[in-house]
């Protein structure tokens, strides 16, 4: 299978506000975001992706805008990418949160954490790895085992992605960073995803792009090498 990039957009205007925007419409990059959506293009520049995949929020098609134009490519929206539904939440400060039963749930047992008038983290994992796998296959047909494509999605979303592909339940993922404009990779074979790289803010990307071999070889394989890889 494809070698997946995740991509959390870049820093928005909600970031930092002390509110959950949630799906709140017209939250786009703040100005340290622009910057960071620029940088994507020279961070990636070595490397060649395929494919892009977007949740449909705005900061997300404007963390991708640069690199799409300079790569020639246009993103493939998934809305099963979108940012968690946090129903009656949605738009409150963090602060007032702070003092709701549910908020202790979220930190310590977020498998059981449904938002009021939203959904449960664990249906987003559901449909975020759902979503992921079948782009990957998709792409994996199209151009093979080697591809790399990009998908950009939001913070909860990506760390519940990361949480399936390192084999750690649910109620885990908050020891996992995910910050903004950051970098995760993950290749995916027939048996079990490996975990290339988390949170990755500005590192050269370049060693995760699988080698070129002719089309008669096996794709990657699915076993772990005993003893630790030998790097890039």
């Amino acid at each position: 299978m494809a070698t997946v990039i995740l991509l959390r957009h870049a820093r928005s205007t909600a970031n930092g506000s002390g509110v959950l925007a949630g799906r709140q419409a017209g939250v786009g990059l703040a100005e340290r975001g622009v910057e960071q959506a620029g940088a994507l293009v020279r961070r990636l520049a070595g490397v060649p992706v395929q494919a892009v995949v977007t949740s449909p929020l705005e900061r997300c098609r404007q963390t991708l805008a640069p690199l799409l134009a300079d790569r020639g490519l246009e993103a493939v929206v998934e809305p099963e990418l979108a940012e968690v539904e946090y129903g009656e939440w949605t738009g409150r400060e963090i602060k007032d949160l702070l003092d709701e039963p549910l908020w202790q749930v979220v930190q310590q047992h977020p498998s059981a954490a449904v938002f009021p008038g939203g959904e449960g983290l664990a249906a987003v994992q559901a449909r975020a790895v759902a979503a992921i796998r079948a782009h990957d296959a998709r792409i994996s047909e199209e151009f093979g085992p080697r591809a790399v494509w990009l998908a950009c999605s939001h913070g909860d979303v990506i760390k519940a992605l990361l949480a399936d592909a390192l084999g750690v339940h649910l109620d885990g993922f908050q020891r996992i960073v995910v910050d903004p404009a950051s970098l995760s990779v993950v290749q995916y074979t027939r048996t079990r995803p490996f975990v290339l790289r988390v949170n990755d803010n500005g590192g050269d990307l370049s060693g995760v792009v699988p080698p070129q071999q002719e089309k008669t070889e096996a794709p990657p394989s699915s076993d772990a090498v005993v003893g630790g890889t030998t790097g890039t």
